[in-house]
């Protein structure tokens, strides 16, 4: 965001040098040196001079574009190393933007860094058969304000981790073992997919709606790689059958153009308790 605004101040100052210089000449061209007088210097200098509003939408611009062409922030320090999730802050648990409390830089070791929950699976006897280890900054407190994420991805024959997105990142899938079908349905409706195999990546775009859904005769795993440190993530099932409190049947029942018995047959398979 710094250079942003260095770049912003750098072409102000060309444009009032330019401006002076052209309305210097201006003058000189049209009012003869005797006949200067302090009113009409001052008419020309108004005259040349950019107007508030205009750099003010100029800047506005600026910041708006450099905010929404990336993912988390930059750092503004070499680390942070997030404090203990739900733990209790004190005064020498410094802030910074974006991210979790830092933990003081005295009490940072190696181990802060690392990260072994990966190293094996979570199972898979589930009615998805899938199960997804979580590498975010709530798991892995080094990456707080780094801006990166990673999560494991274990999916039985025929499981699927179902469709969902992620509202604050891309995603770049690569297959580890055995083979997926990965796909994301764009703004329009389109559905983009491959059948992903071991050594193999595909990309997601963020907040599209996609899934992964293992198509071979193994057991398939994938790493997930996310340009944020906490993408977020929203379960389509689950959020519009699971919600609470919840959605009206009749809501849902004009959406998905389903009687009201269905509704509540789909909610029963979401609803939590």
């Amino acid at each position: 965001m710094a250079s942003v605004y260095i770049a912003i101040a750098a072409y102000l100052q060309n444009a009032n040098q330019s401006s002076a210089r052209s309305s210097t000449h201006i003058y000189t061209s049209i009012v003869p040196p005797a006949e200067h007088d302090t009113s009409t210097v001052l008419q020309l200098r108004a005259m040349s001079k950019p107007s508030s509003s205009s750099l003010l939408l100029l800047l506005l611009s600026a910041t708006l574009v450099a905010t929404i062409c990336r993912a988390d922030p930059d750092p503004v320090q070499d680390f942070c190393v997030a404090a203990a999730p739900g733990g209790h802050y004190n005064s020498s648990y410094s802030t910074t933007y974006p991210g979790f409390p830092c933990k003081p830089s005295s009490l940072v070791v190696s181990d802060d860094f690392f990260f072994a929950a990966h190293a094996s699976g979570a199972s898979t006897d589930n009615p998805n058969g899938a199960a997804v280890t979580p590498g975010n900054v709530e798991a892995f407190p080094g990456l707080n304000t780094l801006g990166l994420s990673i999560n494991r991805v274990d999916l039985a024959p025929g499981g699927v981790n179902p469709l969902h997105s992620h509202p604050r990142s891309a995603e770049l899938v690569h297959v580890e073992a055995g083979e997926m079908l990965v796909g994301f349905v764009s703004t329009e409706g389109r559905f983009y997919s491959k059948v992903v195999r071991a050594g193999e990546s595909f990309v997601i775009p963020r907040g599209m709606m996609h899934f992964q859904y293992n198509v071979g005769a193994g057991a398939a795993r994938a790493m997930t790689v996310f340009n944020s440190q906490l993408p977020g993530v929203v379960l389509a099932a689950q959020s519009l059958f699971g919600a609470e409190p919840e959605i009206p049947d009749a809501v849902l029942g004009k959406s998905f153009q389903v009687d009201a018995d269905t509704i509540k047959l789909l909610k029963s398979k979401f609803r939590k308790g």
